[in-house]
């Protein structure tokens, strides 16, 4: 990839605790979505597929993992 991503983080991630930042800006062009702990910028990235990241998504809206 060389698109550099813009990464975004939640408007529910004020408290500053564990977030995760999503760059969906890459789904179109490389077919993924990138993700990150927002603590550490510079550690890992998972590459979602987007059509992975979309299920998730829509799971969650859904109520499908329950609540924590």
């Amino acid at each position: 990839m060389t698109d550099e991503p813009r990464w975004r983080k939640s408007s529910y991630s004020s408290n500053g605790g564990n977030c995760v930042e999503v760059a969906a800006d890459l789904a179109v062009p490389h077919g993924v979505v990138p993700v990150r702990d927002s603590k550490d910028p510079g550690g890992p990235v998972l590459n979602l597929p987007t059509a992975s990241f979309l299920s998730f998504v829509t799971g969650v809206k859904a109520g499908t993992f329950g609540t924590a």
